[in-house]
């Protein structure tokens, strides 16, 4: 039987020790019933770093149709391990066809689904094997993967829209750029070199892009070096936990775009916990997996902050009232779903109009940045060729 580290929360104060369970649910269920309310649940890593190295990254496509499929072969009644092997079969990709055909001998050996899935953690998230133990103990797994493979689709369209916003200008920016390049290495230097035998002065635009022109010929790698540089160091930054503070804070107040990360944050939040409350999982649980999921540390630590009321018996809405990131509106609408009994279905609610609300800020943002991207195009590109042209219009009005 898998052993669990665990830390909580009891009359005495914060315990910490090991338990044996079947799965991670069934460890916090025993734990509930000692009085203890526990705040991390882990398996002893020892069990299961042999296969943590297998897996990779999934599309959410992929994940979705997967999840989706096993969903329709349980509804109909297959064995568990057939509808395993059948999905190591049939699935797109590799990642999921290697890990499912080890997942189908676990079970086939009497290893529990979720306790299987679990050794994935590459593959399946907290929400996904949680929402599994939920459905298996309760024999209602097919219903579970339905809402999972729903919550997939619904996620990966909304990260899709995002993406898709971002597109535009960065495709604009790094066209410009090269587009710049391209011009101070290989067309400034023949003006440049046409100009030395006027034997007049230049123009102060003319001799700045000379200057510039001259200065990327020299260090280009240089400063390729140094913009390699750069990004790693504030990859590595963000990959610290006040890096990821600071940048995500910023981020949030970064006009037009930090609206959308608000939003998006907000559906991601109430379609995830709603998601898992419909489906069984305790509202603690829930909580946690959300926060690990949200993607940005401000939320993160607001969810946590709100978890850690709800520990000490306080409503959920209570410390969203302060928080910078849920508007007051998704705050009411909460403690509506608290007092009502039926959180799980305003949270719902709440997502969809979220997703309808990015939808209207994806198209706000496009709208802004394709002029933006314009003008930024002509000035540049269009300074470059004014500044090249004005010792020629000057030649020109001499000789006249």
């Amino acid at each position: 039987m898998p052993v669990f580290a665990y830390r909580g929360r009891s009359g005495a104060g914060i315990v910490a020790g090991e338990i044996e369970a079947n799965d991670r649910p069934a460890a916090v269920a025993q734990l509930r019933t000692k009085g203890v309310i526990a705040l991390s649940v882990q398996e002893r890593q020892a069990k299961v770093a042999a296969v943590k190295k297998i897996g990779g990254s999934v599309k959410d496509k992929d994940l979705a149709i997967y999840t989706r499929q096993f969903s329709t072969m349980v509804d109909a009644g297959l064995p568990i391990a057939q509808c395993l092997q059948i999905l190591s079969e049939q699935s797109d990709s590799k990642t999921l066809r290697l890990v499912t055909s080890r997942i189908a001998r676990e079970v086939e050996g009497g290893a529990t689904l979720a306790e299987s899935f679990r050794k994935f953690p590459k593959v399946f998230n907290d929400l996904f094997v949680n929402m599994l133990a939920v459905g298996e103990s309760g024999g209602v797994l097919d219903v579970v993967l339905q809402r999972l493979s729903g919550y997939i689709e619904k996620a990966a369209k909304l990260k899709s829209k995002v993406k898709g916003a971002m597109v535009y200008p960065i495709t604009i920016v790094s066209v410009a750029v090269l587009v710049i390049i391209f011009m101070m290495i290989f067309v400034i230097p023949t003006f440049a070199k046409m100009f030395q035998g006027l034997g007049a002065g230049l123009p102060m635009p003319t001799r700045i892009v000379m200057w510039v022109s001259d200065f990327t010929q020299r260090y280009i790698v240089f400063m390729v070096l140094a913009g390699a540089a750069g990004v790693y160091t504030l990859k590595r930054y963000y990959g610290t936990d006040q890096g990821s503070k600071v940048i995500d804070a910023f981020l949030l107040k970064v006009p037009v775009m930090g609206m959308l990360i608000r939003k998006v944050a907000v559906a991601r939040f109430t379609r995830t916990l709603g998601t898992l409350i419909s489906s069984g999982v305790p509202i603690l649980e829930g909580l946690l997996i959300t926060a690990r999921s949200a993607g940005n540390r401000v939320v993160e630590a607001t969810v946590m902050e709100a978890r850690a009321a709800v520990t000490s018996g306080r409503t959920l809405s209570e410390p969203l009232k302060g928080s910078t990131v849920f508007p007051p509106m998704v705050v009411h609408m909460i403690n509506v779903g608290e007092n009502t009994g039926a959180l799980d279905q305003m949270l719902q609610k709440i997502a969809d109009f979220y997703d309808d609300e990015v939808d209207t800020a994806v198209t706000a943002l496009t709208s802004l940045l394709e002029p933006l991207m314009i003008v930024f195009l002509g000035v540049v590109v269009g300074g470059l060729v004014v500044a090249m042209y004005l010792p020629i219009f000057k030649l020109v009005t001499v000789m006249k």
